[in-house]
Order: C-alpha cells, then structure tokens, then sequence
C-alpha cells in the first residue's frame, strides 16, 4: 500500500525523533545510513517533509534535521499524507479507476476494512509512539 519513498520517510522521522530528544541533529548521510536507504532518496525526501513543516533543518557546521516537540506529537498519518498524497486510503487495491461501494472490485470489502485499519493506527500513532520501541531497541529501522 505505502511507497518505499514514504517507508523510508517514516523510517528516517522515527530516528530523527530519537537524535532530536537527546538535543541532536543527524545529517542526510546519517540518516541513510541508520536506515539503510540511499542518500538521494532521503535527501530528496527531507525536503519534501521541511517544506511541509513535519521536521526542520538547519543549514551550517552545526546544522541537520531535527523535530520540535510539537511534531514529534504529529500523527504518522502527517507523513503519509505528504509523501503520497490525500487520496491514499482511497484507492481501490487492484487499481482500478472505478471501483466502489455499487461497482466493487473483486477484494474491494476486504481491501476496504484493511485500507480504514491501516489509515486509523496512522492516525492514532504519533511519530513519539513509535520512537520509543527504536530507542528501547524493542523496535528497529533496519532488516
């Protein structure tokens, strides 16, 4: 369902959350590093999350990425949302154009009930939820 863009999105907010409660920074390469993803894809990826305000970034020696604490409380469902857009859990999960309640796809209930599951722990989950588990190393960013 998600992108491997908006995965490594999600990826590199959850370790940006981790550096940015110890009062740290990380750059692109560290981050790519950490999560194991190129660095023209984080990079690329940062700025389309500074640009919508989801992390900030600091130019200069001391600079990076980093979050306030006001966005580490945002839901995933923020990052999501900007990497693919509004209409992602609306899409019909064969693809198709029309597919709908009175014109249904082949998997459309299921794939339905699973889209809406999906789409509420997004929206449930703050990026400082998901943080924790990193940090305790109950949880990890890479394979």
């Amino acid at each position: 369902m998600l992108s491997q863009t908006c995965k490594t999105a999600i990826k590199a907010v959850i370790y940006l959350s981790g550096k940015s409660e110890l009062g740290e920074k990380a750059s692109i390469k560290e981050i790519a590093e950490q999560i194991d993803a190129s660095e023209h894809t984080v990079g690329k990826t940062l700025q389309a999350l500074v640009k919508q305000n989801i992390i900030n970034s600091l130019k200069g020696p001391c600079g990076g990425f980093f979050l306030t604490e006001s966005q580490q409380n945002q839901p995933i469902y923020n990052i999501v949302e900007t990497v693919e857009g509004k209409g992602i859990f609306k899409v019909c999960g064969l693809g198709l154009g029309k597919c709908s309640e009175s014109h249904p796809c082949p998997i459309h209930n299921e794939y339905k009930a699973a889209r809406e599951l999906i789409e509420k722990i997004f929206r449930e989950k703050k990026v400082k939820d998901l943080c924790s588990p990193v940090t305790n190393g109950l949880a990890f960013l890479m394979g």
